[in-house]
């Protein structure tokens, strides 16, 4: 192609969404969309849940098939890796050695799972799930194991457990910190959850190490843990993941646990943009905020788009986030990090409760379960920055939905 390109290195969600915001934004030129995996963009909320089932297969999650891109003008190149970008020459450079000049040019390398480099961590049986290779992986793998160790809490590990119960395996779900999800929920929530997967026949460890993995004949057999050796004919490593911005660090982008973007999805470089679990955005104070969910990376592109148009559009929206574990869906709503009073509405004990949270004053953040008006209703309120107090959500009767609907 003669004619300069907009290019996108990733084909995820978020790089999917960025090459139709570009149509949408009025690019009539070439868009080439650069995926790493042999696979068209798809849908990964489901790989550690529906998919592991097998209650869906792979065509289930792909988003758009190969009429849209013939439809849209969008040249989708998937199996090639980008291994370098030369800012001064506005080009990337492919793994075959052949360079591709760019217009505008937008990051969305995502991430990658997090390992542990301990004893034992090469051998057979011990995977990690961040794409859909990594997903069917561990679906045939469930299909004849016995006793599953989870390491890691998280959202990810949580999933893969409640997946492995349902398939009648034996699940051990092993976590350092001192409670389940510590860096996304509240400790009330976390022991909400920490109750539902101990119901579900799930041994939960807390405040416990990993060390190592032993195994015969190259497959892991047991996790070694502060708490004693565990048996597992299965280990899933869920410990969160590692930003992918090496093209950006290489180039010469400002990098802070992730390519630093601003409100438009900006980044150092005004002909480059970045989005989604790659990124960390600089906020007012300096600080960086990192957020890896679905939202995120599709309000960034949209954000990058019309910045690559000439345009602004800042994303400001609080962040949202959800979790299916078992049939229990946890939505959440901005960030309850640091909260010093809260307020439950509902019955945690019969599984349908909300928990609003406030810091220094300020309402930050909702944890619903099972109350999805709630979370629809806290995300209106905290998108206009209403001044829900503790003492009115206290009152007998309230309703937030209502609060919401009010203005």
């Amino acid at each position: 192609m003669s004619e300069r390109a907009m290019v996108i290195v990733g084909a995820g969600q978020g790089g999917l969404q960025l090459a139709e915001s570009l149509r949408s934004e009025g690019w009539t030129g070439p868009i080439r969309l650069f995926g790493e995996e042999k696979h068209a963009p798809y849908h990964r909320p489901p790989l550690s849940k529906a998919l592991v089932c097998g209650d869906q297969t792979a065509d289930h999650l792909v988003i758009r098939g190969p009429e849209f891109f013939a439809k849209k003008g969008i040249d989708l190149v998937t199996g090639t890796r980008v291994v370098a970008i030369d800012r001064a020459a506005r080009e990337v450079e492919l793994a075959d050695g052949s360079r591709v000049p760019y217009a505008g040019l937008g990051l969305a390398t995502g991430s990658r799972a997090r390992t542990l480099p301990l004893p034992g961590a090469d051998l057979d049986g011990i995977l990690v799930l961040r794409s859909l290779d990594d997903a069917l992986a561990i679906k045939d793998r469930l299909e004849t194991a016995r006793s599953v160790a989870v390491v890691g809490g998280g959202f990810i590990g949580l999933e893969v457990a409640s997946s492995a119960r349902k398939l009648g395996c034996e699940v051990t779900v092993i976590e350092a910190l001192p409670r389940l999800m510590a860096r996304a929920v509240s400790e009330a929530v976390s022991a909400w959850y920490a109750d539902l997967h101990t119901d579900h026949g799930v041994r939960v460890l807390l405040a416990t190490g990993v060390t190592g993995y032993t195994g015969a004949d190259g497959r892991v057999t047991a996790v070694e843990t502060s708490a004693g050796p565990i048996a597992a004919d299965l280990v899933i490593v869920g410990v969160g993941v590692i930003p992918d911005d090496d093209l950006a660090r290489a180039c010469g982008l400002d990098c802070d646990r992730g390519v630093i973007v601003d409100d438009c999805a900006r980044t150092s470089d005004p002909e480059i943009v970045a989005l989604g679990d790659c990124t960390a955005r600089r906020l007012p104070d300096g600080s960086t905020l990192r957020l890896e969910s679905v939202q995120n990376a599709i309000e960034q592109a949209k954000s990058g788009a019309a910045w690559l148009m000439g345009k602004e559009r800042l994303f400001t929206a609080a962040p949202w986030f959800w979790s299916d574990q078992y049939d229990v869906k946890l939505q959440m709503v901005g960030l309850s990090t640091g909260h010093d009073r809260s307020v439950t509405l509902g019955s945690p004990e019969e599984g349908r409760f909300s928990i609003l949270y406030w810091r220094k004053g300020t309402f930050v953040a909702v944890d619903s379960i099972a109350r999805p008006a709630d979370h629809m209703a806290a995300r209106r309120l905290l998108d206009r920055g209403a001044a829900l107090t503790p003492e009115e959500a206290a009152e007998p009767g309230f309703d937030l939905a209502a609060r919401a609907r009010a203005g």
